[in-house]
């Protein structure tokens, strides 16, 4: 059972990230953005359950929740760790199979699945530059593809309904590939 260490504020006032004590996923991040996708998922599901709960994001020892618009986070919060101490951790599934990875892969285990040069130094890059700012408040990046020089991307946790990120942290992003990779790369979010 996870024991919560913090709970923390992010740039997303609609999101927080919980900290926990133990991991409940060895690297590989999960995100729902309703209850129908986390139907099937012990932990995602419990979440969505409490109600006011508009996406769930997780990855190792870091769970970020978004409300709602009309939630309350004085309301909110307690009901949510209910689930959240009731959940496995990642230690204590009993030796289950561990959740499936989320569709995008990103990061080391995206550059050793994927063959192409660019990806592999573009992963590199943003598991240096960028992604341990984003998973400090409550993100995470992936990527999806990168069809010429156009690179996709997926936003999760925090990130992906945060103002700042679809417009000034995207702009980093391509301003940094852009120096690193390839001029003429042009980054999108979906």
């Amino acid at each position: 059972m996870p024991k919560i260490d913090n709970i923390e504020e992010t740039p997303n006032p609609n999101a927080v990230k919980f900290i926990l004590k133990e991991p409940v996923t060895a690297g590989t991040t999960r995100s729902f953005h309703n209850a129908q996708e986390a139907a099937g998922d012990p932990l995602a599901g419990p979440l969505f359950a409490v109600g006011d709960v508009s996406s769930v994001f997780y990855m190792d020892r870091m769970i970020t929740v978004e409300k709602a618009d009309e939630a309350d986070w004085d309301d909110l919060l307690p009901r949510l760790a209910v689930p959240i101490r009731a959940a496995e951790g990642l230690g204590t599934n009993g030796g289950a199979t561990p959740p499936a990875p989320a569709q995008g892969v990103g990061g080391a285990l995206g550059a050793l699945l994927n063959e192409d040069p660019r990806i592999v130094r573009i992963n590199e890059i943003l598991d240096e530059k960028i992604r341990p700012y984003l998973a400090s408040d409550g993100g995470w990046l992936d990527v999806l593809s990168l069809e010429g020089s156009k690179l996709t991307i997926r936003y999760q946790g925090a990130c992906g309904s945060c103002p700042s990120s679809l417009t000034g942290t995207l702009m980093g992003i391509e301003g940094l590939l852009r120096q690193e990779i390839d001029p003429e790369i042009e980054v999108v979010a979906v």
